[in-house]
C-alpha cells in the first residue's frame, strides 16, 4: 500500500520530509481515514506515509485566556476524557463520544477528521458552530484559516500538499452560552450521520442575543443556516419560536438520497433535530448523552506513545516489536497493516479479519496499553511498541477472567468475534473492575456477534469482574 513509511520524531522533520516527498507523502495520526483511502486505490499517487505519532507534545488539550487549543493527535477519547472540555465545550465531546467505537476513538484524531473532510463527520458541525480556526504550517510558515473557510467542497479542503495542520482552536464557551450536537445514526454506534445539527445560544438573560446552528450530512459541506439563527436572535427560546426556527432550518439544505436515507427524511429530521436541540437547550437535559465514567478501553495509563524514528524502505529492515512479553524482529512488513503482520509474518492467527475496514472488532488487540483495530493500524507503528494479542491475555497456569467466563456462560457460538470481545473485555476490566452494564455495552460497540444477540457474553462480562476481584 505504500513504498515508504517514515517516523519522525519532531514537526521539524516532519515537515522537512513533507517537502522532500513533495505530492506523493501523506502525513498519519490515527490512520482510520487514510488507510482505507489506499486499500481502495483512492490515492494512487500516495506511496510515502510520514507518522507523527510519536511526535512529543502534538496531543495537548489547553487553555489560554478564552480560546482552547487541540494539538494534531488529540484523539476522539482525549476529547471525551477531558474535564475542560466537557465543562467549556460540551457539543465537541458529545460529537467524539458518537464517532465509531472506543478501539476507533483511541486512534482516530479530530483533525484528521477535519481533513477527510465529509459533510457527514460528526466533529466538524460543532466546531464550525463553536468558530474553530486552524493552523497550517509549512517551512514557508504559518497560516490561520477559519474552519467556515477550510472546507471547499466535498473531501475538498484548502490544506495544501506540504503543510500539516497543527491546531485547532475555538472560543470556550462562556456562562451566558448553551450548546449541544445532536446525531441520528440508523444504529446505536459505529452509525454515519444520516443528519447531524449543533447548536450554540447566548443568552442575555432570557433573549438570545448570539445564536449559531450548524448542520451535518445535508449538504456537500457541513452549513450554517442563518435564517434559523434570525429567527431565535432577540427572541425568547419559548415554543413558537422552536417551532419557526426548526422550519426555517429544514428549509435551507437541499439533501440528497443515499444509501442511509432520502432526501425528504433528511429534510424531515433536520428539522426535528433542531427543535430536539432548541427543547434541551431551554431545559435542564443538554449535557446528556456522555457517560461520566465510559469504557474508553485505553487502561490505567491513558495516552501512551512510544519514542523512536525509522524509516521504512523495501531494501531496509521490518519491524522489532514486544508481541505478547516477547521480542519479535521481522524482516517483512513494513507494507502491511499491523493485522496482517500479526497473522501472516509474526504467525499468531488468533487475531482476526471480519471487515478489513474497522467495523466489526474482531481484530481487536492492545497497541501501548491501548485497544485498536488492528486492520486500522499500519505495521511500521507497532515497531518500537508493545502489542498484546489474544494470545497473549492468560497464563501459564490460568486462562484470563474473561476467558474463563466466556467458557463458563458458553459465549461462544461460531467463536470468529471471540478474540476481539476477549480483548474488549480483559481492558474493561483493566479500567473498571466492577463495571456497569451501561459500561460493558460501551466496550463492546466496536465488536459485532452474529450469533449471540449478546446476551450470554454480557454475562460473561459480569462473571469475568467477579472473577477477577476473587484473584
Amino acid at each position: 500500500m505504500w513504498k515508504t513509511y517514515i517516523t519522525p520524531t519532531s514537526l521539524g522533520e516532519a515537515l522537512e520530509q513533507l517537502h522532500r516527498h513533495a505530492g506523493r507523502a501523506r502525513i498519519i495520526a490515527g490512520g482510520t481515514d487514510i488507510l482505507l483511502e489506499l486499500e481502495r486505490g483512492k490515492r494512487p499517487s500516495v506511496d510515502t506515509l510520514i507518522d507523527i505519532t510519536r511526535v512529543p507534545g502534538l496531543d495537548d488539550i489547553t487553555l489560554h485566556g478564552g480560546t482552547i487549543r487541540l494539538g494534531p493527535l488529540v484523539t476522539h477519547n482525549h476529547v471525551v476524557a477531558s474535564d475542560l472540555l466537557r465543562n467549556r465545550a460540551l457539543p465537541l465531546v458529545q460529537a467524539c463520544w458518537e464517532v465509531g467505537a472506543p478501539q476507533i476513538r483511541n486512534r482516530a484524531t479530530v483533525i484528521g477528521n477535519l481533513i477527510t473532510a465529509s459533510s457527514a463527520n460528526d466533529t466538524i458541525t460543532p466546531l464550525l458552530a463553536l468558530g474553530a480556526e486552524v493552523t497550517l504550517t509549512s517551512l514557508e510558515g504559518e497560516r490561520t484559516v477559519a474552519l467556515k473557510d477550510f472546507f471547499t467542497g466535498l473531501r475538498q479542503t484548502v490544506l495544501r500538499p506540504d503543510e500539516i495542520l497543527t491546531s485547532l482552536t475555538f472560543p470556550a464557551l462562556s456562562p451566558q452560552e448553551r450548546a449541544i450536537f445532536i446525531k441520528l445514526g440508523l444504529r446505536r454506534a459505529q452509525a454515519i450521520s444520516v443528519a447531524n445539527v449543533a447548536v450554540v445560544l447566548k443568552f442575555a438573560g432570557s433573549v438570545i442575543a448570539e445564536a449559531a446552528i450548524t448542520l451535518g450530512s445535508v449538504a456537500p459541506t457541513v452549513i450554517r443556516v442563518p435564517a434559523a439563527e434570525a429567527v431565535l436572535i432577540g427572541s425568547e427560546l419559548d415554543h413558537e419560536t422552536i417551532r419557526l426556527a426548526a422550519h426555517a432550518a429544514a428549509a435551507t439544505p437541499t439533501p440528497i438520497d443515499d444509501v442511509r436515507s432520502t432526501a425528504a427524511y433528511r429534510t424531515e429530521m433536520v428539522k426535528v433535530l433542531v427543535a430536539r436541540a432548541l427543547r434541551s437547550l431551554g431545559g435542564a437535559s443538554a449535557a446528556g448523552g456522555v457517560p461520566l465514567e465510559p469504557a474508553m478501553l485505553w487502561g490505567v495509563q491513558g495516552r501512551a506513545s512510544a519514542p523512536g524514528s525509522v524509516t521504512h524502505a523495501p531494501e531496509q529492515p521490518g519491524i522489532q516489536a514486544t508481541v505478547n512479553s516477547q521480542p519479535v524482529h521481522t524482516s517483512a512488513g513494513y507494507d502491511m497493516t499491523l493485522l496482517d503482520w500479526l497473522r501472516e509474518t509474526v504467525g499468531l492467527t488468533g487475531t482476526k479479519e471480519g471487515c478489513g475496514e474497522g467495523e466489526c472488532g474482531a481484530c481487536t488487540v492492545f497497541l501501548d496499553g491501548a485497544a485498536v483495530m488492528a486492520c486500522m493500524v499500519p505495521a511500521p507503528r507497532a515497531h518500537g511498541s508493545e502489542i498484546v494479542t489474544v494470545e497473549g491475555l492468560h497464563d501459564k497456569e490460568a486462562l484470563h477472567p474473561i476467558q474463563q467466563a466466556f467458557v463458563n456462560q458458553g459465549a461462544v457460538q461460531c467463536g470468529y468475534c471471540t478474540p476481539g470481545l476477549l480483548m474488549a473485555g480483559a481492558k474493561l476490566l483493566e479500567e473498571h473492575p466492577a463495571p456497569t452494564r451501561e459500561q460493558i455495552e460501551q466496550s463492546i460497540s466496536g465488536n459485532l456477534c452474529r450469533c449471540t444477540g449478546y446476551y450470554k457474553i454480557i454475562k460473561a462480562f459480569e462473571e469475568a469482574a467477579i472473577l477477577k476481584r476473587e484473584g
